[in-house]
C-alpha cells in the first residue's frame, strides 16, 4: 500500500521541525546574545534557519497529504509508488538548509530535494487529472 511511509515520515518529520522551532524560538527569546540573532532577521543563518523551519513543516505536511491521497486514490501502482518516494525525498531540501547553516555543506541537498518535491507534485497532478470521478476508492 503505497503512501503509509509518507504518512509516518510526514508525522515524525513534522514532529521534529515543532521541536526546532521552540529552539528558534530559544534562540529569538532566551539564548544569551539574542539581540545579535534578533538584528540578523532578514540575513544569514537566522534567514537560512527560518527557511529551513518553514520548508519542513511545509513538506511534512505535504507527505502526509500525499500519503492520505495515494492510500485513497485510485492512482495506478506505478505512479503511486514514484509520487511516494519522489516526495519523500523531497524532505531532504529542508535538511540540506539546515546542513548548509550548521555544517556548512554546499547545497546539492537542497537542489534535488527541491526538484523531486516538484516533480512530485506535477507527477500526482498529471495522475490526478487522469482519474475518473466514479471509481473513487478503487485502484486502476
Amino acid at each position: 500500500m503505497q503512501g503509509k511511509k509518507n504518512l509516518a515520515a510526514g508525522f515524525l518529520f513534522l514532529a521534529a521541525f515543532m521541536v526546532y522551532g521552540f529552539v528558534l524560538i530559544f534562540l529569538r527569546d532566551f539564548a544569551p546574545g539574542k539581540e545579535a540573532w534578533i538584528a540578523s532577521y532578514g540575513v544569514g543563518k537566522h534567514f537560512e534557519s527560518r527557511l529551513a523551519h518553514v520548508h519542513g513543516n511545509l513538506f511534512a505536511f505535504i507527505n502526509i497529504v500525499v500519503g492520505y491521497l495515494l492510500m485513497r486514490l485510485p492512482i495506478s501502482a506505478f505512479s503511486a509508488k514514484a509520487i511516494s518516494w519522489l516526495t519523500l525525498v523531497g524532505m531532504l531540501m529542508p535538511l540540506g538548509i539546515l546542513s548548509e547553516v550548521a555544517f556548512g555543506v554546499p547545497p546539492a541537498l537542497v537542489l534535488i530535494g527541491g526538484v523531486a518535491m516538484v516533480m512530485a507534485m506535477v507527477w500526482f497532478g498529471v495522475a490526478a487529472l487522469k482519474l475518473d470521478s466514479t471509481g473513487v476508492g478503487q485502484r486502476a
